[in-house]
């Protein structure tokens, strides 16, 4: 996961000249009919299909959502133009090991719906951070939702700029006149909308993405010679090989991966408010587990087809590697030249590309700014103010559209401060763990309590960001084998001037002699922060004694630990925004 964050910077340049896109009248129809449609969408839940002003109506629809919708909108919100840029470039460079991402589905999806969904749903809860209150205390809460926002909030900007970078260059428009527009229907849609506006917005976008992602999969393979031809030269190219080395400072193994990716799935689609938010939307338990069912589906059939454009893209280029002769400058921009390679004589398919790039982009910056207006709402802003559903969904639509000023102004920033930005995302990134861990402590370890877990987390996080920032620029890591045998003689002329993925260029990962804590590959850092809470706060929870008046309420752990635990039964703390109401009555 790391990786992939610290590599968004760099992809913001993906597509370069290296590209060579030529933008059409077809392209130009294609990106602004996406951009009108998620207009549209807005238009017509904010305005001609409105239900109540209440607060459950703007952020969860009433809870009358529809699971299919619901299960394609999870899908949609995983897929950031990150990803659709440099997954397949990850596959190319380092192989088939990152798939196990995606492999890893087949335990998240029964963890989320039979650890983790039930705890909200039996307790009615549709602010994931209540619960962190109600089973431990105010003060675990306020850390946890510190670490979202701000995690948030380092991310948005991002999340546009990619995308609208991509499009300046391949049209010659000013980024941030680009960015200004697009986040501007984003915010309108999500402002006026609300949580139905997004969830529609992302079935639309998860399907251009879908058609993009399967259609230059295929046609690459078919410019290869087909699928079986594909994974033959793979397999010769050492892409297809797993790797199941247990050392800890190897890049990507089967165990580092599939370990580091169950703990961030399921701690990203069940214990993530942009999340939480839409699959309590659903008006019973049962629709939450059959919409993670089909959310599961749905993610591996276009991962599987994002994944597998890397390898294709191998097999179109194993023996002329456009990296060693200089016509792409790294492994994120081969998305993008391979796209122009195999679809760009093709009348529009530029323009699906760059819709794509932009849907992955609106679906993730959607959500997060709708959950992350009720998080800041709720948390920080109800308990000082008297209450009313008009006054909060006025407050949070006013939040959305100052959040849509930040994401324009935050372009400037990223443009200039990069390196900054990625030590900022990997710190974010580690934090992931942690905060996972905490809600699987409360959920299936009855002795842990507010103490123990507070002091769990900070444990972790420090450990965490200590190790990401004393390893920053240590550690780098050579890409798998490549050839430029058959290239042409002027492209094999260039490998004499550039060759960025050269021994010379990329240092060995250890940097003296024996193990360094230093030295751990970054698919470990999630599954070691999860670790480094779970072995303070256990521990913890039986030195440390919790406050004399707090009792254990059943219904606050997972239904797969209840049956074993025996417990006398008392009703959870009062929420604080709860007491301010009675106190205020």
């Amino acid at each position: 996961m790391s990786a992939l964050l610290n590599a968004s910077i760099q992809a913001a340049a993906a597509v370069a000249p290296d590209s060579q896109f030529v933008f059409n009248s077809t392209d130009y129809v294609i990106f602004s009919l996406m951009l009108s449609i998620s207009a549209a969408i807005g238009v017509y839940f904010g305005f001609f299909a409105k239900g109540e002003d209440t607060t459950e109506e703007y952020l969860m629809g009433g809870k009358r959502m529809k699971t299919l919708p619901i299960a394609i909108s999870l899908v949609a919100s995983q897929l950031s133009a990150i990803s659709i840029m440099t997954i397949p470039g990850e596959m190319y460079g380092y192989g088939i090991n990152w798939f196990f991402n995606v492999v890893c589905m087949v335990v998240v999806v029964p963890l989320l719906n039979y650890v983790i969904i039930p705890v909200f749903y039996n307790n009615n809860i549709t602010n994931c951070y209540e619960y962190l209150e109600m089973r431990f205390d105010r003060k675990v809460r306020v850390l946890q939702t510190f670490l979202f926002i701000s995690t948030m909030f380092f991310m948005l900007p991002i999340f546009l700029f990619l995308p609208s970078l991509a499009f300046s260059q391949v049209t010659g428009f000013n980024v941030h006149i680009i960015n200004a527009i697009v986040s501007g229907i984003c915010v309108f849609y999500t402002m006026f909308g609300g949580i139905k506006a997004v969830v529609w917005t992302d079935v639309v976008q998860a399907g251009i993405m879908v058609v993009s992602v399967v259609l230059v999969g295929v046609m690459g393979a078919y410019r290869v010679g087909g699928f079986s031809e594909v994974f033959r030269i793979a397999g010769e190219g050492g892409r297809l090989d797993v790797n199941f080395n247990l050392d800890l400072t190897t890049r990507s193994t089967i165990w580092n991966v599939f370990s580091s990716a169950t703990i961030m799935w399921a701690g990203y689609v069940g214990l993530n408010q942009s999340c939480v938010q839409r699959i309590v939307s659903l008006p019973s338990l049962k629709h939450a587990r059959r919409a993670l069912v089909i959310f599961g589906f749905g993610f591996v059939i276009i991962m599987f087809f994002n994944c597998f454009t890397g390898i294709v893209i191998f097999s179109r280029f194993y023996d002329c590697d456009p990296i060693k002769t200089g016509q792409v400058s790294k492994v994120d921009k081969m998305v993008p030249y391979f796209v122009q390679d195999t679809v760009g004589h093709l009348r529009g398919l530029p323009g699906v590309f760059i819709s794509c790039v932009f849907s992955a982009a609106l679906s993730t910056l959607s959500a997060s700014i709708n959950s992350l207006g009720g998080v800041v709402y709720f948390d920080y802003i109800k308990p000082h103010i008297r209450h009313t559903e008009h006054k909060a969904n006025v407050i949070m639509k006013l939040f959305v559209f100052f959040c849509g000023i930040y994401c324009v102004l935050g372009g400037i920033v990223v443009e200039k401060f990069n390196s900054i930005l990625q030590v900022l995302y990997s710190i974010g990134g580690v934090s992931f763990g942690a905060t996972c861990a905490v809600f699987m402590l409360g959920m299936l370890v009855p002795r842990a309590h507010g103490r123990a877990a507070i002091i769990g987390v900070l444990s972790s996080i420090a450990c965490m960001s200590t190790i990401v920032i004393l390893s920053w620029g240590r550690n780098h890591y050579d890409t798998l084998p490549t050839r430029v045998d058959n290239c042409p003689a002027p492209a094999l002329n260039a490998t004499t001037t550039v060759s960025p993925l050269s021994p010379a260029a990329t240092a060995a990962a250890h940097t003296g002699d024996g193990f360094s804590i230093l030295d751990l590959s970054f698919n470990w850092y999630v599954v070691v922060g999860f670790a480094v809470t779970w072995l303070v706060a256990v521990p913890l929870s039986y030195i440390l004694k919790q406050r004399a008046d707090v009792k254990l309420d059943p219904k606050l752990l997972s239904p797969v630990v209840q049956p074993f635990v025996r417990y006398e039964l008392a009703q959870a703390d009062e929420l604080h925004e709860l007491k301010s109401e009675n106190n205020k009555a």
